[in-house]
């Protein structure tokens, strides 16, 4: 019955979900954000641009790659807007995960 409630929605949008990739990967590949969320390459393009020019992220470019760091801001959003980016995404890890760049 679960499965039927939450299959028409997200909990999570696709500008979440792609910070919680860069998160889990500060050099993912924009083609394998999109996959990993189901969008296009384009669009994760568009998202990692709004992201970046919103102060979330920082790209660094290094060879051919881009490098990625989650800001420690707080979210625009009004109900969470006290709790700081990082806190935000640690409520999202998985449990019992080690902290995103511990490895």
């Amino acid at each position: 019955m679960p499965d039927e409630l939450t299959r028409d929605w997200t909990f999570l949008t696709n500008h979440a979900r792609v910070l919680v990739c860069i998160r889990d990967d500060p050099g993912v590949r924009l083609r394998d954000v999109g996959t990993r969320v189901g969008i296009t390459e384009r669009a994760a393009h568009r998202i990692v641009t709004d992201l970046a020019d919103s102060g979330y992220i920082t790209r660094e470019r290094v060879g051919r790659r881009n490098q990625y760091t989650v800001n420690p801001v707080p979210t625009q959003d009004p109900i969470p807007r006290e709790l700081e980016l990082r806190a935000l995404l640690g409520i999202l890890a998985v449990p019992g995960a080690p902290p995103a760049g511990s490895a």
